[in-house]
């Protein structure tokens, strides 16, 4: 079948990567794509939230599958434009309704369906620029530290983790007032602190049935030892180490179960991913967040270890039978690290040549921000440029062999995290 997959960046090229090597696909499209999906995709011009574009393309070239990548398209209501068009009743869609996509698009809306549902989370509450003073006195009920969330979409960075109270009423002010994430921060969500080591879990739905991917632990902090801004990820390990039997099973049991359920009770029509972020407190787990498609860079790790054909996994979402299917996947860790941009995520410079792409050999390139200029070289065109993903028993190893590779690439000013893994 002809295949589109809407993006840009590593997460899409993965997609690309694995989709390509189905014996089902015949021909693959991504919109807009880079300069690595170039490579075995035909890139098309086209904006991932112009759903006139894409409704057309679809229609031009007999394309019977789209995989959404980005949240923004989803958020907007991809899926229900497309599926409302009568030319279009056979095409599956790799992405929830736009109703489904509010677990993303408003963290407040998350945390009533975490709540509906008795799945585990922080205590919180949430407030707008009409409820600032109310906001700033909840504050004071809460020790330190203080988390304030965007309610909106703000690219993974509308999260800020503040130790002093002053700078925390402050902070609420900046995103309330002077909206410092845009319309992203209209309402804010202010949440106790839970202490203890995050993780990612993966599902992949068809709105009835599901089936678990690999965990991943991702890396947000530009700098070593996790300081400094946040950033999309700086890199991304699976599966998590410290994940045993017995955590899984109370995470399937107290979170994957309730939230599919919870969608199906509710006829929210959700066929894709879930990506459910969670943190470890003690030895339980409770929801941060949920996203609603693949995560950038987990899918770097996550996907590189299924096993079984993922345009055939797709196929079955769209049929709502994923419970005749059995997961296969590489027992071996993955780790992906992410070579930015310098100034990333601040203030950095593009159309930078990269150099020594075709010398890495022990690790998998997944592009992020790159494009080919006129002379078909491969140059800079983001701040997370290029993911380096390597295979092994052990997690220490797979990481060395993914700097060793990182070591034969060069572009001005280049950066990555060499301290990955460090607190696992």
């Amino acid at each position: 079948m002809n295949i589109l997959v809407l993006g840009s960046g590593g997460r899409e090229h993965t997609f690309a990567y694995k989709i390509a090597k189905s014996p089902l696909c015949k021909t693959l499209f991504v919109a807009p794509g880079n300069a690595g999906t170039a490579s075995i995709a035909i890139n098309v011009p086209i904006a991932v939230t112009d759903f006139i574009a894409i409704k057309d393309l679809v229609i031009k070239e007999k394309i019977e599958m789209v995989v959404v990548g980005p949240e923004d398209p989803l958020v907007q209501g991809i899926s229900d434009f497309l599926a409302s068009d009568d030319q279009l009743k056979n095409l599956v869609i790799i992405g929830p309704s736009k109703e489904g996509a509010k677990l993303e698009g408003s963290k407040e809306y998350a945390k009533e369906f975490l709540i509906r549902h008795n799945i585990p989370t922080a205590a919180y509450q949430s407030f707008t620029a009409a409820t600032i003073n109310e906001g700033k006195q909840f504050l004071e009920t809460l020790k330190a530290p203080y988390v304030l969330k965007a309610d909106g979409l703000a690219a993974g960075k509308g999260v800020l983790i503040l130790q002093n109270i002053e700078e925390a009423k402050s902070e609420l002010e900046n995103m309330l007032t002077n909206k410092k994430f845009g319309t992203a921060s209209e309402k804010v969500v202010i949440e106790e602190f839970l202490d203890g080591i995050e993780l990612s879990v993966f599902v992949l739905t068809d709105g009835k049935n599901y089936v678990t991917l690999p965990t991943a632990k991702d890396y947000k902090r530009i700098g070593e030892g996790d300081t400094g801004l946040n950033t999309g990820g700086m890199g991304a390990i699976s599966p998590v180490p410290f994940v045993d039997e017995a955590l899984m099973a109370k995470i399937e049991k107290q979170i994957i179960k309730p939230t599919v359920d919870g969608l199906a009770k509710e006829k929210i029509d959700y066929k894709g991913f879930i990506f459910i972020g969670l943190i470890k407190v003690g030895d339980d787990p409770k929801v941060i967040e949920y996203n609603v498609r693949m995560g950038d860079p987990e899918t770097e790790v996550v996907l590189p270890r299924v096993k079984t054909d993922l345009v055939k996994l797709f196929t079955h979402v769209g049929s709502q039978s994923l419970d005749t299917i059995k997961l296969e996947l590489d027992s071996r860790s993955a780790t992906t690290v992410m070579v930015v941009s310098g100034g990333y995520p601040e203030t950095y410079e593009k159309d930078k040549e990269i150099k020594g792409l075709d010398t890495i050999l022990d690790s998998v390139v997944f592009h992020a921000g790159t494009k080919l200029d006129n002379d078909q070289k491969v140059i800079t065109n983001g701040g997370r440029v290029i993911a380096v993903t390597s295979f092994d028993e052990d997690f220490r190893i797979a990481l060395k062999k993914s700097y060793g590779s990182i070591k034969k690439l060069h572009f001005d000013k280049m950066y990555y995290r060499k301290d990955l893994g460090f607190d696992l």
